[in-house]
């Protein structure tokens, strides 16, 4: 059974009025357990990870978010785009066994698309719990991705179930959601594309711990291409090679480097038979920049390494 489905057989005010029949507040408390009222679904079990991700750790990553989840320490994830943070979620979400719901966040997204609201259907109005809200009264790691770019009078509603208080209010339902044991809140974002209007306030920022990403040194950069892509390592070594090139060139002609993630992209049109010269262009040079004299720079630099 869907997540949605079990909504529209069960609502959320059903499963209070189950859990505590003579609760007469309308505060309610998750249940202890992912499990439908009657025991026979996972709820979540949509958002969870099966198959263990690949996830190559380059420093002490994996032991300090471990660390972290023990105590629900929610968690700030910071590094360039496509260097790895969105894979070591899932993968960490996987090796403890936890559902993970992602939310993509964007300007136009409000509180409601996070909290939930009230849906209209063919029996009358009925409340649809927001991904946050799904996570928190169920038991789930629920992942802002490039939180930054919402804007801050939506992220504050993070704020309650960040700190000590571990609690999500739904205003418009009059009800209050007490975060499971389960539940952490992680997020991250590019530090490099910080600016005046698109930073996390401090009343933000301190109540996360914080992980810092980067591109991973030649060898293990190498090694990550040539797993995911397929190549042969020794076309992997020479990829990373003209990534690093390009993004010495960051900040001089090039708002962002060539990321791990683009590297793949390269290696597997190789693997599929794409000339590797053509591959790089469409992969690497022609997404990055418009500026023909860069787009000429890096078509040599290809060259040069292929």
């Amino acid at each position: 059974m869907s997540p949605d489905q079990f909504y529209r057989s069960y609502s959320p005010r059903q499963q209070a009025s189950a859990r505590y029949p003579n609760q007469q507040s309308m505060t309610s408390r998750a249940p202890a357990s992912n499990t439908a009222p009657d025991g026979s679904n996972d709820i979540l079990s949509a958002y969870r990870i099966n198959e263990q991700p690949y996830y190559r750790p380059v420093a002490d990553e994996i032991e300090l978010y471990e660390a972290a989840y023990l105590v629900r320490m929610p968690m700030m994830l910071k590094g360039p785009t496509g260097c790895g943070k969105t894979r070591f979620v899932e993968y960490m979400a996987w090796k403890l066994g936890k559902p993970l719901i992602t939310i993509a966040c964007n300007e136009d997204m409000t509180a409601s698309d996070l909290v939930g609201r009230f849906l209209l259907d063919a029996n009358g109005t009925r409340w649809q719990d927001g991904p946050l809200a799904l996570a928190a009264r169920h038991g789930g790691i629920c992942y802002l991705d490039e939180i930054v770019e919402a804007r801050q009078d939506t992220t504050v509603v993070i704020h309650s179930l960040t700190d000590a208080r571990r609690f999500l209010p739904l205003d418009k339902k009059g009800e209050v959601i007490h975060a499971h044991p389960d539940f952490q809140v992680v997020i991250s974002y590019n530090p490099g594309y910080q600016s005046l209007m698109k930073d996390l306030k401090q009343s933000t920022k301190q109540r996360f711990g914080g992980l810092d990403f980067d591109y991973p040194q030649h060898e293990v950069e190498a090694e990550i291409v040539a797993h995911e892509s397929g190549v042969a390592l020794d076309l992997a070594k020479k990829l990373v090679q003209i990534a690093e090139r390009a993004r010495n060139l960051k900040g001089h002609g090039l708002d962002e480097g060539i990321s791990t993630r683009m590297l793949i992209y390269a290696g597997s049109l190789i693997q599929r038979g794409v000339d590797p010269l053509a591959a790089c262009r469409v992969a690497l040079v022609r997404p990055i920049t418009d500026d023909p004299d860069m787009r000429n720079a890096l078509d040599s630099a290809v060259t040069t390494y292929l």
